[in-house]
């Protein structure tokens, strides 16, 4: 296992940091934006102008990157998600905050892309699926690392954002003094709908859906918390617990799955996250030891749809497929985060902060509804023909890019020659 983690670990290391960081700026602009007194669009619009930037810089980055080498452009990228997280700091104003928020993403993109591919350069057959799975550990512990960094500090200065300064600066640091191999290029992302809808209509549809639910929560979920009369502390441990719950889920929902109709899980599993909205939403809630655990059920539930959406889907694909496939799926899961927040934002400003969970209700629901729907219209790939869970889908998340289904062990495997001399910077 040490030989081979060696190769990869500045790499993995700086994705740490990178993450780190991104959690942390993250839940602290909605949490000081509502201390500023900015209108629940505006915030939402934050979380739609990182997804845009994001979904661009999928397509847009590999150019870049082929243009002046890795190394040059994860430079570039870290240095400008730097300079926004200070800026950030500098000038309070959500005009401002809201178009910094997609040179962010589009620069997030660009450099997971080149920390993806990098990894899958040096990744072996035998080490893929282990380095897979560190990786996107890896950037799991980072976000939620990130957010609990919340507590430590006072959003209404500027020390926070001299720390994200400061993470993503780290975060440079590990992958420019490494000597790895740089990758080859990038290859564009092509993004085929109907190709899509043919191989699973479940998964094209639902990951649009679940990407409209989870962007509105992980955008205006830090926001639904300061207007519920969370303090600091309690809304930084409600949006890390979403997550950690949704991680602890996955492997239990994930091995269900396999022994069953997926559509069934993923109904089941939109169900529950739908109910535990709807009982946010009608109870409204106020105390942390009862509100808190709530959103960690609905988390739980929300944050385990995504990767057996992706498995579902791989089950009908064939194996030179699955890069186009799985890759074409994230950046439909994008297209949803740009929706979710636009919607999310006005209606809480029309009625009050609980219903935030409507529209994730509403987006579960609809989920629920069309999986068992087309659990009667197709039958279900035969159990004893599928690669497991664990094999297809396990670390799949939508933190990543199109670059993360390469590393996948379904993926393309990088023939031997590949890599090219490292590029001084």
């Amino acid at each position: 296992m040490r030989s081979n983690i060696l190769p990869v670990f500045a790499l993995l290391l700086g994705t740490l940091f990178l993450f780190w960081g991104n959690g942390l700026h993250s839940l602290l602009l909605p949490v000081r934006g509502a201390q500023e007194g900015y209108s629940n669009e505006m915030l939402g619009l934050l979380g739609t102008s990182w997804a845009t930037g994001f979904v661009a810089g999928c397509f847009l980055a590999p150019a870049l990157i082929q243009r002046i080498g890795h190394a040059r452009a994860f430079s570039v990228f870290i240095s400008i998600i730097a300079m926004v997280a200070l800026s950030t700091g500098i000038f309070i104003d959500d005009i401002v905050w809201v178009g910094m928020r997609a040179l962010t993403g589009f620069a997030i993109a660009g450099t997971s892309m080149i920390i993806e591919s990098w990894l899958n350069e040096r990744a072996t057959n035998e080490s893929r699926g282990m380095i897979f799975s560190l990786y996107i550990a890896i950037t799991l512990i980072g976000v939620v690392g990130g957010q609990m960094t919340l507590t430590l500090g006072d959003v209404t200065t500027q020390t926070l954002f001299l720390a994200c300064g400061i993470f993503y600066c780290l975060a440079i640091l590990p992958t420019t003094l490494s000597n790895a191999a740089t990758p080859k290029p990038l290859k564009a992302v092509k993004l085929d709908l109907p190709a899509l809808y043919r191989t699973s209509p479940i998964a094209f549809f639902g990951i649009l859906m679940i990407g409209i639910a989870n962007g509105a929560y992980g955008t205006l979920g830090a926001v639904f918390g300061a207007r519920t009369g969370l303090s600091q502390t309690s809304v930084a441990l409600m949006m890390s617990l979403t997550i950690f719950a949704g991680a602890l889920a996955q492997f239990p929902a994930g091995r269900l799955s396999d022994r069953m109709d997926r559509r069934y899980v993923l109904a089941a599993l939109a169900g529950v996250a739908a109910v535990a909205g709807l009982i946010i939403m009608v109870l409204h809630p106020t105390e942390a030891w009862v509100l808190i655990p709530l959103v960690a059920l609905y988390g739980a539930a929300a944050n385990a749809l995504y990767p057996i959406a992706v498995a579902h889907a791989n089950d009908f694909t064939a194996p030179e497929d699955f890069v186009k496939v799985s890759g074409g799926l994230l950046l439909l899961f994008g297209i949803g985060t740009i929706i979710g927040p636009t919607l999310g934002g006005p209606v809480m400003t029309r009625f009050g902060a609980y219903h935030l969970f409507a529209v994730t209700a509403f987006a579960h629901l609809t989920i629920a509804l069309y999986a068992l729907l087309r659990s009667r219209m197709r039958p279900p790939a035969p159990v004893e023909g599928r690669e497991t869970y664990a094999t297809m889908a396990v670390g799949t998340t939508p933190l990543s890019t199109p670059e993360a289904s390469v590393l996948d062990p379904r993926g393309a495997k990088p023939q031997s020659g590949d890599a090219v001399e490292d590029e001084k910077p």
